[in-house]
């Protein structure tokens, strides 16, 4: 059950949010809840529900939620008490208790969309571009429509159109892997599988690689036994200018910038992935990847923002600072971001510029952080090795222990 606040009668200022996943309603909630008469603006005009696969789960994004007016509670996620590492054979080489709440993407896009005015949140709207002045920021859209506000915050993910324009030095650059990802039905599984991996965090480390999975809620979102699903995600190198971009290609021979929708996926690449898994993985994963319907990869990149004060306009979320996945922190750090801004704003009274340069001291330096420990954490999975840094990272984190006590734990938080 979620709540919606009663309306505000003196708003605090206009706010337009570029990006309507769930870094845009992050924010857009916590903004509407702190008296601003938020806009939320998402380029896909189809319903974003069904999208993405699962989340780890942190304080911070437990905190975000319930001040967005989300009610978190045990059917929130699937919680896991152990972490394992597998063999190559199956036996366990490692195992470590660490408490975890794993939720779907799906779950936390639903929730938070119910707590944000609908009327408030417009789908279709593809920016081009942002003009301010001293006075108000305004967004162009390519349906022809325009928007003015206070305030402007690209919450537009990793290829933002808003950083592009202000930030065009700030570019994703690619790690050296990509991770195959897919959810499978709780009862595809078989009796050894499920009674192996299915309650706990599982890890495989082959060399270079990491496979990992832990159980997350069903379609229907649906956090009960028999009616969840196995969530994994598969780091494998892959060198960018040739084989990158023939996982890339379709069977039209389009080469898909930067990812390829799973459908396009050509049927020989996922051959050769489940190909990689029997050669690789252990059987208990094996099985896994083999009975996904549709598995999908993206491939990984880092992404630091050197500022996020841009006169009228900020950035949040993915758009500011993409980490690597093995910190688990994307949803947690935009839901910090969310809540930072949001408190910035109020501590400043409607003084926009005040706000964003206190907003950008706290969260550049805390995005650095997330950024530089995931690298440290997936620099044994790059194709090349580029520093000696990355050398002693890679030995660092190629041990089971190492792994269990930090992957999807916040660097302040590991031990």
């Amino acid at each position: 059950m979620s709540t919606r606040p009663a309306d505000t009668t003196s708003l605090r200022g206009r706010a337009l949010i570029i990006g309507g996943s769930l870094g845009g309603l992050l924010a857009g909630n916590l903004l509407h809840r702190a008296g601003w008469d938020v806009h939320v603006y998402e380029r896909v005009a189809e319903p974003l529900v069904g999208r993405g696969a699962g989340i780890a789960t942190h304080p911070e994004l437990f905190d975000a939620l319930r001040r967005s007016g989300v009610v978190v509670d045990e059917t929130f996620g699937v919680q896991v008490q152990y972490r394992i590492t597998l063999d190559q054979r199956g036996a366990v080489i490692g195992e470590r208790r660490h408490p975890q709440v794993f939720a779907s993407w799906s779950r936390l896009y639903r929730g938070l969309a119910e707590v944000f005015p609908p009327e408030r949140y417009h789908q279709g709207y593809a920016l081009e571009r942002v003009e301010q002045n001293a006075g108000s920021v305004t967004a162009m859209f390519s349906n022809g429509e325009r928007a003015s506000a206070d305030l402007l915050v690209g919450a537009d993910g990793i290829r933002s159109t808003v950083r592009a324009q202000y930030l065009p030095e700030a570019c994703p650059l690619y790690a050296g892997y990509v991770a195959w990802r897919g959810l499978v039905e709780e009862h595809l599984l078989s009796t050894q599988t499920h009674t192996a991996v299915f309650d706990k965090f599982a890890f495989c480390l082959p060399a270079h690689e990491q496979m990992l999975g832990y159980p997350v809620a069903g379609a229907l979102e649906d956090a009960n036994p028999s009616s969840r699903c196995y969530n994994f995600v598969w780091y494998r190198p892959a060198e960018e200018q040739a084989e990158l971009r023939e996982m890339c290609t379709d069977d039209s021979g389009k080469v898909h910038a930067f990812s390829i929708p799973p459908p396009l996926i050509r049927p020989e690449v996922i051959a050769q992935m489940h190909a990689a898994a029997r050669a690789v993985l252990a059987p208990q994963f094996v099985e896994i990847v083999e009975r996904l319907r549709q598995p999908f990869f993206q491939p990984i990149f880092d992404l630091e923002s050197p500022r996020l004060a841009l006169g009228r306009v900020t950035l949040l979320g993915d758009a500011a600072f993409v980490a690597r996945p093995h910190v688990g922190m994307g949803v947690a750090k935009a839901g910090s971001d969310a809540m930072a801004l949001a408190d910035a704003l109020v501590q400043h009274d409607g003084d926009v510029a005040a706000a964003l340069a206190a907003y950008e001291r706290q969260r550049v330096a805390a995005g650095k952080l997330v950024v530089a420990h995931a690298r440290h954490l997936g620099a044994y999975m790059q194709a090349q090795i580029r520093s000696e840094e990355e050398r002693a990272m890679a030995e660092r984190y190629r041990t089971p222990e190492a792994v269990m006590r930090e992957t999807a734990v916040p660097p302040t938080a590991t031990a």
